[in-house]
């Protein structure tokens, strides 16, 4: 797949933060979190604990609800990324911001993507992260990664987007946020700026 900085900065250059969290959602700030590794791009997920919450032992972005002191989601998402992987947000570009997502435990997320040099040095933090999980973007592409997850919400059943990767199965709001992006920077549509 042949992408660029300035390929997706381009693709979300329309996309813009809102300001408002629609009904009683609670925002929530996340980073798809890229690097260029020989030529192919990849993205930086979490295993959670069992020590966690909510969502124990399940693969997630880096991020976490908004802090009041956080003068935006994407500050929200640098943050997080600083307190659960040790990543500054110094060695960060920010891309842009992909659309909202909402989840049925009551967040509203808005995802920020970013570029860091690899190979990194992280510094994971034990009582949320269990293990950081490189996957190359290609696989959101792949015929054998790509499933479709049935739920039942409200007494529906409703299709959701999943991907396998090695022996990791990605699903929810990351893999519906992975999907999202997909769509958004898909091969098919490549057209690097002029």
């Amino acid at each position: 797949m042949t992408l660029s900085p300035a390929y997706i900065e381009n693709v979300l250059s329309g996309i813009r933060e809102l300001k408002n969290s629609s009904g009683n959602h609670i925002p929530a700030g996340v980073l798809v979190l890229l690097f260029d590794k020989n030529g192919e791009y990849w993205v930086i997920l979490n295993r959670r604990t069992q020590k966690v919450e909510h969502h124990k032992g399940e693969i997630c972005f880096p991020g976490g609800r908004k802090d009041r002191l956080d003068k935006d989601l994407t500050e929200t998402a640098l943050r997080e990324t600083w307190e659960e992987m040790g990543i500054s947000p110094g060695s960060i570009s920010v891309l842009g911001v992909l659309g909202k997502t909402e989840t049925t435990t009551g967040y509203q997320i808005t995802p920020t993507v970013g570029l860091i040099s690899y190979p990194y040095q992280f510094n994971i933090q034990n009582e949320e992260v269990e293990e950081i999980i490189e996957m190359p973007l290609s696989t959101l592409f792949s015929d054998d990664s790509k499933r479709d997850e049935a739920k039942i919400l409200e007494g529906e059943v409703i299709m959701q987007p999943a991907f396998h990767y090695e022996d990791n199965m990605i699903f929810g709001a990351t893999a519906r946020i992975l999907n999202s992006f997909a769509c958004l920077i898909d091969p098919r549509n490549l057209k690097e700026p002029a």
